[in-house]
């Protein structure tokens, strides 16, 4: 056998192995997540593999985990509502319980025909929040399936959009800053109505005539394993090269400039190296 046809054939290999490997790791919904609201608005469908949730003027829907992790990493395929979308938010996010949770975010922001929808992320410590940083997607987000995922270990919270992350949020522990890392989160999505903020800071409605809006979420993957890569995971040079370019060029909000709501001084994490 040729050379050529050798290497070939070794590069067949590994394609299937790795399509093996996503499609081992890939959760099932009636295994691992159950409705939290709107029952008749979330459907499972193909054998628990796919989850859709519905919006009108009655209900949205929301699923969440059956079971709370410490650490991990954690994707989501999600496809959002097309066309006008305004008011809307759909959501991809862990949280713990009581008033000094913590919460890592992911949510969509819909917005009018036309106009592209915004990324929202945040961060909580121990009832702490106000960490927003907010992107434009550089993609059409309803036209097919994209992975969001969060990789949350006890010195960082990275946010990664199709594997190429958008935002760190570092451990600043050694200055007296708190950080998620002792308690618990389950997973939970959502889909709802908050015209009163979500879109151009709410002066811009939910139509209700276009009612069912739909979110589709698919390709569940929970990877919580001591030892596994996440545990020490951080960006590569390529990484922040490409984390340096999403936040020149899609960034359109970050709380670490918004002086405004910040009228007694910038958080001290702002000071701080964010990549």
């Amino acid at each position: 056998m040729s050379s050529s046809k050798v290497s070939m054939m070794f590069f067949l290999s590994l394609i299937i192995i790795s399509l093996v490997a996503v499609v081992a790791s890939a959760d099932n919904f009636y295994q691992d997540f159950e409705v939290m609201f709107g029952d008749q608005h979330a459907k499972v469908l193909e054998n628990g593999q796919l989850v859709t949730l519905s919006l009108d003027k009655s209900s949205g829907a929301g699923f969440k985990s059956k079971n709370e992790y410490l650490f991990g990493r954690f994707d989501m395929q999600i496809k959002l509502q097309p066309g006008n979308s305004a008011g809307t938010v759909t959501t991809f996010y862990l949280s713990s319980s009581g008033s000094n949770h913590d919460e890592i975010d992911f949510e969509f922001l819909g917005n009018s025909t036309g106009e592209p929808y915004t990324i929202h992320t945040n961060v909580y410590a121990q009832g702490q929040g106000l960490k927003e940083q907010q992107f434009r997607v550089w993609f059409d987000p309803t036209q097919d399936f994209h992975t969001y995922s969060v990789v949350w270990n006890t010195k960082r919270i990275i946010f990664l959009v199709d594997n190429s992350p958008i935002r760190v949020f570092n451990n600043l522990e050694s200055i007296g800053l708190p950080f998620p890392k002792n308690q618990p989160m389950r997973i939970y999505a959502t889909f709802w109505n908050a015209d009163d903020w979500a879109t151009q800071g709410g002066r811009v409605k939910t139509d209700w005539n276009l009612a069912p809006f739909t979110a589709s979420y698919r390709n569940f993957n929970i990877n919580a394993s001591d030892g596994a890569s996440w545990a020490n995971q951080g960006p590569n040079a390529a990484e922040r090269n490409r984390l340096r370019w999403v936040q020149r060029k899609f960034m359109v909000y970050d709380y670490c400039t918004d002086r405004i709501k910040f009228t007694k001084g910038l958080p001290r994490e702002c000071k701080h190296s964010r990549i």
